[in-house]
């Protein structure tokens, strides 16, 4: 397979990490080159669209992979809080089920 990152100046990791912010994070184009350049990477915010349109997808479908493949249902891991809460003298159990 051939390198989609071949023909960039730029690493795949921060390709990916510009890619992730903007997806990821409810940030506009120029909020991610605001972030990416206090960490010293200086870059524009039309790179960050081409980028997110170029590799967007690529990175989507890495994550759902991941995802199917994580879910089997002998990797499926559930935890239980619960508490019991006092409200005006009056006892009350809380609980709630969380997927690790």
């Amino acid at each position: 397979m051939l390198n989609p990152f071949r023909y960039f100046n730029s690493s795949p990791e921060i390709i990916r990490l510009t890619v992730m912010l903007y997806i990821r994070y409810p940030l506009s184009l120029r909020q991610v080159e605001d972030i990416l350049f206090e960490r010293g990477i200086d870059i524009c915010h039309e790179t960050v669209r081409l980028w997110w349109n170029r590799f967007g997808l690529m990175f989507a479908a890495e994550i759902r992979k991941r995802r199917v493949d994580c879910r089997s249902y002998s990797n499926w891991r559930w935890h239980l809080d619960e508490i019991f809460v006092r409200i005006n003298g009056e006892t009350h159990y809380l609980w709630r089920a969380v997927e690790a």
